[in-house]
C-alpha cells in the first residue's frame, strides 16, 4: 500500500475565498447614543445610567466628533464640585470631555483592532468617515466578533 498525498486538496483549499467578515465595520455599533458639548454633566450621568453605558461620543451640530465623555470624566467633576462645594447643575460637558480622540478605520481587521485596544488601554474607539461619526467599536464588540468566528478561522 502506497502513501497517499493530500497536496491536491491543500491547493484547492488555498485557492478558496474566505468570505468571513473580519472588518471593524462589520461589528461596530452604528446606532450610538451621542452627546452635545452644551449638555450638563448631570444630564449625561442620567443618560449613562439609563442606557447602561460607560461613556459616549460628543458631536457638534454637523455630527462631527469633537470629544468623548466617560463615567470617569463625570466622577472627576463630581469630586471637584463636592470638594470645592460648587453647584454642578449648570456645568456643561464641554470642558470636561476628552478632546484628544484616537479613532480607527472601519476597514481595519477586527484582530488588529483588538491589538489596538490592548496597546491603547481604551474601552472604545469611534469610527469617522468623511469627517462624520459613523460608529463605534468597543471591547465587547471585539469579543462578540471572536465568538462569531469561533471555529471558522482561528479557534478550534
Amino acid at each position: 500500500m502506497g502513501i497517499k498525498s493530500f497536496q491536491g486538496a491543500r491547493r484547492q483549499q488555498a485557492n478558496a475565498v474566505d468570505n468571513t467578515p473580519l472588518k471593524v465595520s462589520d461589528y461596530m455599533t452604528r446606532n450610538l447614543i451621542t452627546f452635545t458639548p452644551d449638555q450638563t454633566i448631570e444630564t449625561v450621568m442620567q443618560s449613562l445610567i439609563k442606557h447602561r453605558i460607560s461613556g459616549g461620543p460628543v458631536v457638534n451640530d454637523k455630527h462631527e466628533l469633537i470629544g468623548i465623555i466617560s463615567e470617569g470624566d463625570c466622577i472627576k467633576q463630581i469630586s471637584e464640585s463636592r470638594y470645592y462645594n460648587l453647584p454642578m447643575q449648570d456645568k456643561t460637558i464641554e470642558k470636561h470631555m476628552a478632546t484628544n480622540i484616537e479613532t480607527i478605520d472601519g476597514n481595519m481587521n477586527i484582530f488588529d483592532a483588538a491589538n489596538k485596544f490592548l496597546n491603547a488601554k481604551r474601552r472604545r474607539f469611534p469610527i469617522v468617515e468623511n469627517g462624520k461619526l459613523v460608529g463605534q467599536i468597543s471591547q465587547k464588540d471585539v469579543l462578540k466578533a471572536a465568538m462569531t468566528l469561533k471555529g471558522q478561522n482561528w479557534w478550534k
